[in-house]
């Protein structure tokens, strides 16, 4: 070989290798565990639990074609009774919203889910709204719901999986069903790209992750949640239990459990599989669309998010997820070092290492090939290897896109998203008919009675606010009355010391505006900068705002203690306003 191949060829050999001794760790592990613990790679627990009350969360935007046939077929399927629809849309998609009226008229457990502002936003932000309409109908109808489970509008449920979800709730936090593509023609190569990868990944990498203790990420579709983990994530995110910020809010829900200490599971693949069945983008460009999506949410926002948090249960599991970066673009050539490793004389000591990247190369398809097999069929089961190099091309592709759209946005301080949307803080007040009033949210919230608020009324002097009045008398704390402003006002209420206020965040706007608008940068997250402010500035001075920086900007409501306190520190030289 040529001196100046082997410069070529030699990193591209020494990083296959590396990835080639990851690869084979894992399937070395797949085998024992599947050898030693058998039955609870195959066994999908049904028992006879007591039915749970099981919520199904279903996002759309306009899927008034599909979403009909959907609910009326899983109605009938599903062998289970206590479970019902919760289905999202805008007002805006007024052909979906009929849709869903129809289905509420025909099942008395299908809900309509309407989004307070129109769409589309995002799957995430739809789900918190969801979520508010779910807390809304427990009111009304005194029941409560012990999981929830999302889906998609095409999705095929299995008839047995709400029971293995209930069946599994006492002991579990997070309950992954398996998601297979529905089978199609074997001239369908890009569709069948899909059925090679997830048949393999969740079959093999998943099952061996969750034996070692790593995080299982959700695969946003027959993920099943605990009542009490939702109620934790909404409380650590300001009732973002979805995250709208990030483009995979799936795997950053399973990231994000697992560190709050919940337990999580993929259900067994082994035996008669219980699995969610829908289609998959079939074509290139629907195939690289999303999973440039995946990329960027998994790769670089979950760089940016999480780093290489988690411990060292974590570390092998951020690796893998992670080396697809560079790992899917030395795919393709690792195609063509396929066939020079079988052809090309071995002199330089690197080059050495081709036999062991060309056995690992076979030695990967044949595992695939296998595991396809065992879902779907041996005609599959062939065609998996020489669908690998499809596979590669497609997520070159998907990692390119993903790495140079997420770093334009980076260098340009726009936010990345798929749809440039506002979210807003989601909560049940911000979905009835009016906004109420800062009284009915305190009655309605209980933080007072109808008699104290008429006093109150009645003895305040003019010129104070009702509420600061009402501190001042003592009926409620002020933080009792920032989390009912909070509440009406659709806004997170936060704490934050100065010391916590990274460098250079502080001063993210000039002096003279955080002055005079009352507002003050605590962090940048998401591609957007978070205000804090003791109160909202009219919508006018708030569009004033983005005069002074390229980020959206969103809010965040501290108490007056608070916001003086970070005022002092932001502009020590004027003090407390």
């Amino acid at each position: 070989m040529p001196e100046s191949l082997v410069y070529l060829v030699a990193p591209l050999v020494i990083w296959l290798t590396i990835s080639g001794i990851d690869d084979l760790a894992l399937i070395v592990l797949w085998l024992w565990f599947r050898a030693t613990s058998p039955a609870n790679h195959t066994e999908v627990r049904t028992s006879a639990e007591p039915e749970r009350t099981i919520a199904i969360f279903t996002p759309l935007w306009q899927e008034e074609s599909v979403i009909r046939q959907m609910v009326t077929h899983n109605i009938t399927a599903i062998r289970y009774s206590r479970f019902h629809f919760f289905i999202g849309a805008y007002p805006n998609d007024e052909p979906t919203v009929d849709a869903i009226r129809e289905l509420e008229a025909r099942f008395p457990n299908v809900h309509l889910a309407l989004v307070p502002h129109n769409g589309p936003t995002s799957k995430a932000d739809c789900l918190n709204w969801i979520f508010q309409q779910m807390l809304i109908q427990e009111e009304q109808s005194g029941q409560r719901f012990d999981a929830i489970v999302t889906h998609d509008a095409e999705d095929i449920i299995h008839p047995d999986s709400l029971r293995a979800i209930n069946a599994h709730l006492p002991d579990y936090d997070m309950i992954q069903v398996p998601v297979l593509p529905i089978p199609t023609g074997l001239g369908e190569w890009v569709h069948g790209v899909y059925i090679d990868e997830f048949s393999e990944f969740q079959s093999r990498d998943l099952y061996v992750r969750a034996k070692l203790g790593g995080f299982l990420p959700s695969a946003g579709v027959g993920t099943a949640f605990s009542r009490r983990a939702l109620e934790r994530l909404a409380v650590s995110a300001d009732n973002r239990i979805f995250e709208p910020g990030c483009l995979t809010e799936d795997y950053e829900n399973g990231f994000r459990i697992k560190n709050l200490g919940f337990r999580q599971i993929l259900l067994p693949m082994g035996g008669a599989v219980v699995a969610t069945r829908e289609y998959f983008p079939r074509d290139w460009h629907g195939a690289t669309k999303q999973r440039t999506r995946w990329v960027t949410g998994i790769v670089w926002q979950g760089l940016e998010r999480h780093g290489w948090q988690g411990g060292r249960r974590q570390w092998w599991w951020h690796w893998r997820d992670r080396k697809g970066l560079i790992g899917n673009p030395l795919s393709l050539l690792s195609n063509g070092l396929f066939v020079c490793g079988l052809i090309v004389p071995i002199e330089h000591p690197v080059l050495m290492l081709g036999p062991f990247v060309v056995g690992m190369a076979v030695l990967q398809a044949v595992s695939r090939a296998a595991i396809v097999h065992s879902f779907y069929g041996w005609r599959h089961a062939l065609l998996a290897p020489f669908r690998i190099p499809l596979a590669n091309a497609i997520n070159t592709s998907a990692a390119v896109r993903a790495t140079w759209r997420y770093w334009k946005s980076r260098v340009h301080g726009v936010p990345l998203v798929w749809l440039k949307t506002a979210h807003q803080y989601p909560n049940r007040f911000a979905l009835e008919a009016h906004r109420p009033t800062l009284q009915e949210v305190l009655v309605q919230s209980h933080y007072c009675t109808v008699d104290q608020i008429e006093d109150a009324v009645a003895s305040k002097p003019a010129g104070l606010r009702l509420a600061d009045w009402m501190v001042q008398r003592g009926d409620l704390s002020e933080v009792e009355m920032y989390e009912a402003l909070s509440l009406q006002l659709c806004v997170p209420l936060t704490t934050v010391t100065p010391e916590e206020i990274p460098a250079g965040t502080a001063h993210a706007l000039p002096a003279h505006v955080v002055r005079e608008l009352a507002v003050i940068p605590i962090r940048r997250q998401a591609g957007e900068l978070l205000l804090a402010a003791a109160d909202l500035p009219p919508e006018e001075a708030q569009r004033r705002l983005q005069e002074y920086t390229r980020m959206p900007v969103r809010f965040a409501l501290v108490t007056r203690s608070n916001y003086d306190e970070l005022r002092r520190a932001v502009l020590p030289d004027e003090g407390a306003a």
